[in-house]
């Protein structure tokens, strides 16, 4: 039997399944939409599709070094007890060790893992343990050397924060690079590095503070060159005041080390998630009303 493009749609809209496992269940049932639903059912997908609306802020960043490349993934879930979870540890930490080879977070998806697809890994993890989850992003860096850092571990090599840092020089240095990163969040690693459109926006707000004092244009011009220095020194890794010693940036910390910094990354777990968060008083409303 032909599965047409309305049969997906009425068993994803009945079953809140993903639209390539709808086509495969109808597939698999020829067609029977009731068959199709069980076949859901019984792969934990149904299951798993219904909690896709719940907001997955929550989970873990790990960390995965192999020689001169660092891969650091996003899992999220629903709640940080979840994220306690040996078995959601084990996942994740299964997950990191498979991005090595992936070139991307759409690679990985789809990497083996076990016998199962990285997303099939999780949509089951999803019914067995009963929370939205899901792979966020994936990043790396490859260099000379690669040290990896995580901030407040939950467990060996993943927790809310990771960073990777790629260089040319000492293994300590960079561990003390990457515990700045952690804490400093810095948006490139320099100037030349930064979008131009943060850039462009940084110094136009700047223009405009500058124009409500009524100063000269000639005035504002150099009152400008030294905002963006200092706008500079706080965004752009080899700007910041190195943690370590605040008397250096991190550009001469580097050079003091005998060091070249070639690329980082930093991820936090939930960093731009929008989580709707309700009243308390007017949850209890809603809850002693039914709602």
């Amino acid at each position: 039997m032909a599965i047409t493009a309305a049969m997906v749609k009425e068993l994803r809209d009945s079953t809140g399944a993903g639209m390539m496992d709808a086509k495969k269940a109808l597939t698999e049932t020829d067609g029977d939409m009731e068959a199709a639903v069980d076949w859901l059912r019984t792969k934990g997908l149904a299951k798993a599709a219904k909690k896709s609306g719940r907001t997955a802020a929550e989970g873990l960043v790990a960390v995965k070094v192999d020689g001169g490349r660092g891969v650091a993934v996003e899992i999220n879930s629903e709640t940080d007890f979840v994220a306690k979870n040996a078995d959601f540890q084990s996942m994740v930490r299964d997950i990191a060790a498979a991005a090595i080879g992936a070139a991307d977070v759409e690679a990985l998806a789809a990497t083996d893992l076990g016998g199962k697809t990285v997303a099939d890994t999780i949509t089951a993890k999803i019914a067995t343990i009963g929370e939205n989850m899901s792979l966020r992003r994936m990043a790396s860096v490859e260099g000379d050397t690669v040290v990896a850092y995580v901030h407040n571990a939950a467990a060996d090599g993943m927790g809310k924060i990771g960073v990777l840092v790629a260089l040319k020089g000492d293994e300590a240095f960079g561990k003390q690079i990457a515990m700045h990163i952690a804490a400093t969040n810095p948006a490139a690693l320099n100037e030349a590095e930064l979008d131009p459109a943060v850039v462009e926006k940084e110094k136009q707000v700047q223009m405009d503070i500058a124009r409500e004092s009524g100063k000269p244009e000639q005035v504002i011009e150099k009152m400008i060159v030294g905002r963006m220095k200092k706008f500079m020194s706080e965004v752009t890794l080899m700007g910041q005041s190195f943690v370590m010693n605040p008397d250096l940036t991190v550009e001469a910390a580097a050079k003091e080390a005998g060091a070249e910094i070639t690329g980082f990354v930093r991820l936090e777990v939930g960093e731009g998630i929008e989580v709707e968060k309700e009243d308390f008083a007017a949850e209890v409303a809603k809850t002693a009303a039914g709602g």
